[in-house]
């Protein structure tokens, strides 16, 4: 059973290897592609019921033992991303399919989508530093070369800026793994936390939970981080923005939870409380510049900073309640966020903008878009009874048990916020005048919407099924909070 624990690794990475050879034929790219991706999801939600059922699983490659192998695990968290991942490389590759151009298809998109898939789920399954390291890269290397082909100029110059931003998150990245390997000597993360408990070097600890805290804040997009992420989000395709803006920045947020839940739980009152005020600065300033904008898809990226701001302040606080709406909320951000964009794209390809004074009126021309894009804006603005109320409830609700008032007003105030824009995208786009051509008006979009809807659905599911999801997450954030319990499946002592 363990050796399955690598296939949300292999298959995007062999389907990528093998879609390099079909690079000019569409029709097969798209066959293999479509086949590949749902047979990810299947493989995701077989292995988080495995782990469910028997317990965290952990794959040594090459029979070395840890910590001096490699070692693939996976635990109730990793497990749940990898299907939340799948669900979006699914989702994403269909609307690709209705939306792209030929020449980015026949430009290497498939074989990097899969790599950028095997990059993410990587970093997922890792159970080292060094080897997070490399899926990172991985997945941003895809990640460059997606964004560039087939691009303007305007989109070349502002992917200039994330590479540049990522290449230095990189370098500071090696400067963390020296560092932290010379003062234990291990890499493994279940045999750091080991080595950490014993050490007494306190402020050399802090140092370097502050650098990997800073690099995988610039990759996850927090305060003051961030300022390379909305206009490279802007650029791209929808399919491309939504996979981005669905995944890349929950990888960096779920590094951050792994490693200071497991490894740098050494000194809570500094290292946490300075992750609570970065939660508040990220929700705030985040907010602050969707409210600014006047563009579609603009708004959605500023969203996706504030938006982690709520993940990382359940860290922060560090109960199991904070932490099991942390792990609620990533799931419905992923979905939610995923679902805005492919919108965003479908407006777009009907009136051929994303500039909300040049749209109007689709609410009359194509009711059913207007709707579903409706349930998914409340829903990210935590309007009952859909997922973000039920998510933003848990971690407002561990504020004030903890008495961290301040982040709580914070939330409830990005909350509403988050509302306000949401909406002015409702009243321009879709409320008013139309200000589309008639020849537009008429534009079917049918096929648009079939990768949306199980989206809609599930952020609607989430709502309505809160009760055994949240106690999911408890499970999760219980496993999380219980280092021993990973480090006994690694280490096996």
């Amino acid at each position: 059973m363990s050796n399955l624990i690598l296939l949300p690794i292999l298959i995007p990475f062999l389907i990528g290897a093998i879609l390099i050879l079909f690079a000019k034929k569409i029709a097969i790219q798209r066959f293999i592609s479509g086949l590949s991706a749902i047979s990810m999801l299947l493989v995701s939600i077989f292995l988080a019921i495995h782990v469910y059922q028997e317990g965290i699983a952990v794959l040594e490659l090459g029979n070395w033992p840890a910590p001096f192998g490699i070692v693939i695990v996976a635990d109730m968290f990793a497990t749940m991303m990898l299907i939340l991942s799948s669900i979006v490389g699914l989702v994403c590759l269909f609307f690709a399919f209705q939306t792209l151009s030929t020449k980015r298809e026949k430009s290497y998109f498939y074989p990097f989508y899969f790599f950028l898939l095997a990059g993410v789920n990587g970093a997922f399954l890792t159970g080292d530093l060094f080897n997070l390291f490399v899926f990172f890269e991985v997945m941003l290397i895809s990640s460059y070369i997606l964004i560039v082909i087939g691009g303007t100029k305007y989109q070349l110059r502002e992917s200039f800026k994330y590479v540049v931003m990522n290449v230095f998150a990189s370098i500071l990245f090696l400067v963390g793994v020296a560092y932290i390997y010379s003062v234990t000597g291990t890499l493994n993360l279940a045999d750091l936390a080991v080595k950490i408990e014993g050490l007494e070097q306190v402020g050399v600890l802090n140092v370097i939970a502050v650098i990997f805290l800073v690099v995988f804040a610039m990759k996850g997009g927090l305060f003051p981080l961030y300022f390379w992420l909305p206009r490279s989000y802007y650029g791209p395709p929808a399919a491309i923005a939504a996979l981005f803006g669905a995944l890349l920045t929950k990888v960096g947020i779920y590094a951050i939870m792994r490693t200071f839940t497991l490894v740098f739980t050494h000194d809570p009152d500094f290292t946490h409380t300075l992750i609570l005020i970065l939660a508040g600065l990220t929700m705030f300033f985040g907010v602050l510049g969707a409210v600014s904008q006047f563009d579609f898809k603009r708004i959605l990226s500023y969203h996706i900073i504030s938006q982690v701001g709520y993940m990382v302040m359940g860290l922060g606080i560090f109960t199991p309640l904070a932490i099991a709406g942390a792990i609620y909320y990533i799931a419905h951000h992923i979905i939610v966020k995923a679902a805005l964009f492919l919108f965003a794209g479908a407006t777009q390809k009907i009136t051929g903008t994303t500039d909300l004074k040049q749209m109007g009126g689709l609410l009359k021309t194509h009711p059913v878009l207007a709707w579903l894009f409706f349930i998914s804006a409340i829903s990210l603005a935590g309007i009952p009874p859909l997922s973000g109320f039920f998510s933003k409830f848990a971690l407002i609700l561990a504020a004030f048990l903890q008495e961290n008032y301040i982040i709580a007003t914070v939330a409830l105030v990005v909350g509403l916020l988050t509302l306000f824009s949401m909406m002015k995208i409702f009243m321009y786009a879709f409320w008013g005048e139309q200000k589309h051509t008639e020849e537009q008006a008429q534009m079917k979009i049918g096929k648009l919407l079939i990768p949306i809807i199980p989206l809609v659905a599930l952020t609607i599911g989430l709502g309505f099924l809160a009760e055994p999801i949240f106690q999911y997450s408890l499970q999760v954030a219980e496993q999380l909070l219980d280092p021993t319990i990973y480090i006994e499946s690694v280490l096996k002592e």
